[in-house]
């Protein structure tokens, strides 16, 4: 076993580490979450946020983004907190792009005062995108009649089981533009004369890390270990910020807070986490796959 000098001497005399905390924001964003559902939003990603800006002796806070996107209201959300806490703790942020940033996740990551990511991470796709699924001929073949009552014209816009409506998709086209434009200003604020000019930047197209470097959407590669070291010693130190462990699961598996079972709970409750667990599972899974990953 290998033993360091250091040990043995006084704690004044011994070099001292610099610690940076390192918050990991990993997954789609969207508002709810549950065990069968992990997801980015404000209300789970706050508390570890405060936690790590409070870190009086770190010298600046490192963010590490895995994320496809998501809510875009969420994903600002998020952006904004973390430049609040930048303000208010006069601490620079670094962002570290894992496998991607983008959509959402891009507009996150432009919360840091620089973006750093591997040569073959994707980051960009910065637009918007909503999707779904009709069906109206499937009703007709099964004859089965689709009827919706509603005290206003617009209360049933989009539904699935109605023919499209123009004026339906262009209400909707023109709502997307809108949210469009302020993710685009977002990002203009914080990369400002960074951004090259190219055509497709803001199409929702997306790059890797290697050409989003060209593209003015990241600072530097690297990876974060290695980019801490660089600037601030061999003595830094990551440390992963964790959020606060809670009681979860227990009724999950038919169990009341109590101990005890809650009576006809475990059937019920295992249908409905076997549905929720494929919708949840086929919704990440298409988020993810846009990007190839």
């Amino acid at each position: 076993m290998a033993f360091s000098l250091q040990t043995y001497l006084p704690r004044r005399l011994r070099k001292k580490s610099v610690p940076v905390p390192v918050v990991r924001l990993t997954g789609t964003i969207m508002a709810t979450s549950g065990p069968l559902r992990p997801s980015l939003s404000l209300a789970g990603v706050a508390g570890i946020l405060d936690k790590a800006f409070a870190m009086k002796e770190a010298p600046a806070v490192a963010i590490s983004i895995n994320s496809p996107g998501g809510s875009p209201v969420q994903s600002r959300l998020i952006f904004q907190r973390i430049r609040d806490l930048a303000a208010e703790k006069k601490k620079p942020v670094l962002v570290f792009v894992e496998d991607v940033a983008a959509s959402g996740g891009y507009m996150i990551a432009c919360a840091g005062d620089e973006i750093i990511a591997d040569p073959s991470s994707i980051v960009g796709s910065i637009g918007v995108v909503s999707g779904g699924f009709g069906f109206v001929e499937a009703l007709q073949k099964l004859g089965v009649e689709r009827r919706v009552h509603t005290s206003g014209r617009n209360k049933a816009v989009l539904d699935p089981f109605r023919p499209e409506r123009e004026e339906d998709v262009a209400h909707l086209l023109a709502l997307q533009r809108e949210i469009h434009q302020t993710f685009i200003d977002l990002v203009t604020s914080r990369r400002g004369d960074r951004l090259a000019d190219h055509d497709d930047l803001f199409t929702g197209q997306f790059w890797s890390g290697l050409r989003g470097l060209e593209l003015g959407l990241v600072d530097h590669l690297g990876d974060l270990r290695g980019v801490l070291r660089e600037r601030f010693g061999e003595h830094v130190k990551p440390v992963v910020v964790q959020p606060a462990r809670g009681f979860i699961g227990r009724r999950l598996a038919g169990q009341s807070l109590e101990g005890g079972s809650a009576p006809g709970a475990s059937l019920e409750l295992a249908g409905a986490g076997a549905v929720e667990r494929l919708a949840a599972l086929a919704e990440e899974r298409l988020a993810w796959s846009r990007f190839g990953l």
